[in-house]
């Protein structure tokens, strides 16, 4: 994808030319008036067709405040959760074999410039013998991810796909690897198609590119461009299941909602098939972040629990991941809500 960048200052960071998001568009429908009673009967009665809402639609849900009708949203939300996927629970585990990273991203303790972490680079052994470990606890499905560095390069990734998939234990074996890494190029996505993984994921953390700007500083992960259009590429490489999120504490959440509606909506019309996962991690505490410890734009769970349900009102039959960072409680109610992998 060719850029669009242009030379701006630091502080205000890189001026984007028009994308599929109209940052302005988003941020006025991010703060859209509450649907009236009646209008509200419709958005959720179109709800239960199982087709999808359209994005005023979801801008209208994300702005329900009262208690009553925010629970007739997640009412409609398990409904939609149970039509669909009925009880069935996706379960993977992550597999880091790299924490070394070029990137100074703010919110991230593996950034280059945190010197209290320690960082490591599994070798073949040692990823052979976190396979085994996981097959024991009966774990099928992996998700692979390392820091963007030298030291974690493509062809290190691609062997160690391959050195996972290889590995038995009692008879068992990995099914299936989903991979999180930095973006590629067309070419190298090919590469990784042909390792045979399932989702490639990619977050584009805020999609609001002054606070993409400012939270990336230094680093190849500053291009914002390169990263919006990480699944044109993908698709492009033959990769047709892929996996978009949000960061949820580093910006105004429902714009990053709206955002991520849009860039499915993108997907759908420039490559014939949406994301097949949307991941919604919140900011955590995190070693060595000053900003992971004092989250910006924090997500209330009230807030949260509506934010699940819209996304699966929105998008039913896009898988919704839910990472361990929450707490048991919170993800036994939002399994209920929307949530269908973990």
């Amino acid at each position: 994808m060719e850029s669009h960048m242009e030379t701006t200052t630091e502080t205000r960071g890189p001026r984007i030319e028009k994308t599929f998001i109209d940052v302005g568009k988003l941020r006025g429908l991010a703060q859209a008036p509450v649907p009236a009673r009646a209008e509200l009967d419709r958005i959720l009665d179109r709800a239960l067709e199982l087709h999808g809402l359209d994005i005023e639609e979801v801008a209208g849900l994300l702005r329900v405040r009262d208690a009553v009708q925010r629970a007739r949203v997640l009412d409609a939300a398990t409904k939609v959760k149970e039509a669909i996927y009925g009880r069935r629970m996706v379960f993977f585990a992550p597999l880091y074999i790299g924490n070394t990273c070029s990137n100074n991203c703010l919110y991230c303790g593996f950034r280059r410039d945190n010197k209290e972490l320690v960082r490591a680079v599994l070798d073949t052994g040692e990823i052979e013998a976190e396979v085994r470990t996981l097959l024991r606890e009966g774990h099928k499905r992996l998700l692979m991810l390392s820091g963007e560095s030298a030291d974690s390069s493509l062809d290190y990734f691609l062997e160690a796909i391959g050195t996972a998939y290889g590995v038995r234990e009692g008879g068992n074996y990995v099914r299936r690897i989903n991979v999180e890494i930095a973006p590629l190029s067309v070419s190298d996505f090919a590469k990784l198609k042909r390792t045979g993984i399932g989702t490639y994921a990619c977050f584009q953390e805020t999609y609001d590119p002054e606070l993409y700007a400012y939270y990336h500083p230094t680093g190849p992960k500053r291009d914002y461009l390169n990263r919006l259009y990480v699944m044109d590429r993908a698709m492009e490489g033959g990769i047709d299941d892929v996996g978009i999120g949000a960061l949820f504490g580093l910006g105004d959440w429902r714009f990053e909602v709206l955002s991520m509606f849009e860039h499915a909506r993108h997907l759908e019309e420039a490559r014939g098939c949406g994301p097949h996962t949307i991941s919604v991690p919140r900011l955590q505490p995190a070693q060595g972040s000053a900003i992971a410890n004092h989250v910006p734009r924090p997500i209330p769970d009230e807030d949260f629990k509506l934010m699940v349900a819209v996304i699966r009102i929105a998008m039913p039959y896009t898988g919704i991941i839910l990472s361990t960072r929450e707490s048991e409680t919170m993800r036994n109610e939002l399994f209920r809500y929307g949530v269908s992998q973990v």
